[in-house]
């Protein structure tokens, strides 16, 4: 099961994840600048660059040396102003986005790109926030969109994998719940070798946006499995589900992830 529209961009939304050459593989970012950017974490490096195809300007923060490295941990990550910048419960991204700075650090090394022009799975901030009115009314993330005329997800990968193209990555463990994810990177060439998750907490705020995605866009995320089978939704967390994303210790992967 695969989101639609995650693999190459497709501006009706409609293409296949990981269907073969596109316009822009072999594209290369040029506009691209460099700096230290010292964190509460510590020291990363910063790589702004503008994509060749899509035209806008993404950030890759990379700690460590990851160049030639096999296995780098990686996150994809689409921007969401209201999750990452003000902590909406809505959605799990603030969550994620934190959840893999800290593996990251804990890794002592990695990638985590952050993906502008993705917010509301690529329909812009404004169409999203439209999108909030349906679902208080009952609509779910994928019907909210479609409701008003708009895509599930036209989100495209292109950029993340020409930016670990310039770091010198090509294999990769990607921090992801998405299969379809993995579909996306490797159509692009770049390896992933395993898929680690990264699991929010359940709370009253974003249950039914996590059950949208598992259920429809095929999202693996089992500790929905506590909430529905009898774990209490109690305090903003599922009593008893230990499966919030400060849990990754060590970033370990799933069995039966490894590719």
């Amino acid at each position: 099961m695969h989101d639609q529209g995650i693999g190459r961009e497709d501006v009706g939304g409609g293409g296949d994840v990981g269907d073969g050459g596109g316009v822009g593989d072999a594209a290369e970012i040029g506009d691209v600048a460099e700096a230290d950017l010292r964190t509460r974490r510590g020291v990363f490096r910063a790589v702004a660059f503008r994509d060749p195809v899509d035209g806008n300007e993404h950030l890759a923060l990379v700690r460590g040396e990851v160049a030639g490295r096999a296995g780098v941990l990686v996150r994809m990550h689409s921007e969401c102003m209201t999750g990452d910048i003000f902590g909406a419960t809505r959605c799990e991204c603030g969550d994620q986005l934190n959840a893999s700075l800290d593996a990251i650090v804990r890794e002592g090394g990695g990638v985590l790109v952050y993906l502008r022009g993705h917010e509301g799975r690529g329909i812009g901030l404004v169409a999203k926030v439209r999108t909030h009115v349906l679902q208080d009314q009952g609509l779910d993330t994928v019907d909210s969109a479609t409701a008003i005329g708009l895509p599930v997800d036209t989100r495209d990968y292109g950029p993340a994998a020409r930016v670990l193209r310039h770091l010198g990555v090509g294999s990769v463990r990607l921090l992801s719940n998405n299969p379809a994810k993995v579909s996306a990177l490797e159509s692009y060439g770049i390896d992933v070798a395993a898929r680690v998750p990264l699991l929010a907490p359940v709370n009253d705020d974003n249950i039914r946006y996590l059950t949208a995605k598992r259920d429809r866009l095929g999202h693996d995320l089992p500790q929905l499995d506590a909430a529905v089978n009898g774990a209490a939704v109690n305090g903003g967390a599922v009593n008893g589900a230990a499966v919030n994303g400060a849990a990754l210790n060590g970033a370990r992967m799933d069995a039966g992830e490894a590719r």
